[in-house]
């Protein structure tokens, strides 16, 4: 396996901590999950909770840039083809034709 270190425990308010040598690289402040297993302590970094992003600090950033809002009317988009337009796509995958509501384009 690896290189075998010597941990001590230690009475720490009402738990009991263990001190984990710097020479194994556990980051402080980090959160594990603890499993006793026949006798054995078994320790697991926990996954970090995902960053959420701070609009704050990026408000106003593009202040004069020379950047300009689009406006609603400049917010038009083409319609681009879709997988699931083609007939034949339809055909081979099983789906079915589409339904003809009468709002032709």
């Amino acid at each position: 396996m690896g290189i075998e270190h010597t941990a001590k425990s230690f009475k720490s308010g009402n738990s009991v901590a263990i001190r984990i040598p710097a020479a194994l690289g556990v980051e402080p402040d980090r959160e594990w999950s603890v499993e006793e297993k026949d006798g054995e302590l078994i320790l697991r970094p926990k996954d970090r909770p995902k960053r959420k992003f701070n609009i704050d600090k990026v408000w106003g950033i593009g202040r004069g840039s020379g950047l300009k809002r689009i406006e609603p009317e400049d917010r038009l988009f083409e319609p681009s083809p879709r997988l699931w337009d083609d007939p034949e796509w339809r055909a081979k995958h099983g789906w079915p034709e589409p339904a003809d509501d009468g709002d032709s384009a």
